[in-house]
């Protein structure tokens, strides 16, 4: 692994007894001796620390906040002109086909747009970001690590650093002091628990995490169990459950693009695809991304064919992730069927060592978000 990179908390890993594998270009920990099935389950229970340095950190300046954000609209179909200060979004770059070139997190910061993109995907993101030059700016990130800590206790431990963590509710970003640290933090994250994501100097990265895992509720926590609470979160996975063949309708993602950016909105399209993934915004898809659940103890894993019948025919669809889920004490997948096929309890066969198995389609996440959000504001009479 002589040729791959490494993070700032690499040696705190490998001190940790991590078991380091290849990941986008990486040196990074799969799992530490809890092992993986333990590891999911700390974090649900309590809280788990992840390094997710790798990730590609952005930021995107304009004359003000409105030209950044009207110049990153015209490649990322959702609201980002009116997103409010200090609130993140979920985005997606898409293709002139209307495929998904990858998906990211974007914070409006008052004076600038900072992004959050996928490892693998980070060099040609960047690239893409920067056809928009001279209309802004865009910098890459460069000395800052990135961790997540996520689980039930993530509010109590943070708070402990500085009280103003356990202010902020789901999607809302802050300038933290932690551990003297200046950190810029947003309350999310990718495993469907409550928690942080947290942008930290590089110099400050192994003092920070090593203060987190000094809690009693904090344990680190590898990409195995990073993979398997997204699964049960319903979350996709750039490279396998979305890429440039599949559009946001096909990816059920369609709750991404807001309103104004859809037909009749007050910027309509205006975006790569936006004929295609807008027309099938308003007629639907021809398949869709839905949840599954194989029968018995075996797991269906990526690339599984999926078939109408038990016995005949060709595929109709496949999986794109799967595994176990140690919360749901069972298998769970994802995958592409065809609309018509995709109502909830439809059952179809996945191919699996040579005889084909009951799946049932099943409504996401196979494990119900517990983000903390914002209260609902009182109707007046």
């Amino acid at each position: 692994m002589s040729d791959l990179s490494r993070t700032p908390l690499y040696d705190l890993h490998v001190e940790l007894g991590a078991k380091m594998v290849p990941f986008a270009g990486y040196e990074m920990p799969v799992q530490y001796k809890l092992g993986v099935m333990k590891e999911h389950l700390h974090t649900r229970d309590k809280a788990g620390l992840f390094d997710v340095s790798h990730m590609g950190q952005v930021i995107v300046t304009g004359t003000d906040y409105a030209a950044a954000a009207a110049a990153l609209e015209t490649l990322i179909p959702v609201n980002i002109a009116g997103l409010g200060e200090n609130r993140q979004r979920y985005g997606l770059f898409t293709t002139p086909e209307g495929g998904i070139s990858d998906d990211l997190m974007l914070t409006n910061r008052g004076d600038h747009v900072f992004l959050v993109v996928n490892a693998a995907c980070k060099e040609a993101d960047i690239a893409h970001l920067k056809t928009l030059e001279p209309a802004v700016t865009v910098t890459p990130i460069t000395d800052r690590a990135l961790i997540a800590l996520q689980g039930p206790a993530s509010e109590e431990v943070l708070a402990a650093l500085d009280p103003k963590a356990a202010d902020m509710a789901f999607m809302d970003v802050a300038t933290l002091t932690l551990d003297g640290a200046e950190c810029w933090v947003s309350r999310s994250g990718y495993t469907g628990e409550d928690g942080y994501e947290i942008s930290v100097p590089e110099a400050a990265a192994e003092a920070l995490a090593r203060k987190l895992l000094a809690h009693d509720a904090v344990e680190p926590i590898g990409l195995g169990a990073r993979d398997s609470l997204r699964l049960e979160a319903g979350l996709c996975l750039y490279g396998h459950d979305i890429d440039t063949e599949t559009t946001p309708a096909e990816a059920a993602l369609s709750w991404a693009i807001q309103t104004v950016r859809r037909i009749g909105g007050a910027r309509e399209g205006g975006f790569p695809g936006d004929e295609t993934i807008l027309a099938q915004l308003e007629t639907g898809a021809g398949k869709t991304r839905v949840g599954l659940r194989p029968e018995g103890r075996a797991p269906m894993r990526e690339g599984v064919p999926l078939f109408a019948a038990e016995e005949g025919g060709d595929p109709i669809g496949q999986i794109t992730s799967g595994g176990f889920g140690p919360s749901v004490e069972g298998p769970v997948a994802m995958g592409y069927l065809p609309t018509e096929l995709t109502a909830e309890g439809t059952t179809v066969f996945g191919e699996l060592r040579g005889r084909r198995v009951p799946v049932t389609v099943t409504a996401l996440p196979f494990v119900p978000a517990r983000f903390k959000r914002k209260p609902a504001k009182v109707q007046q009479a």
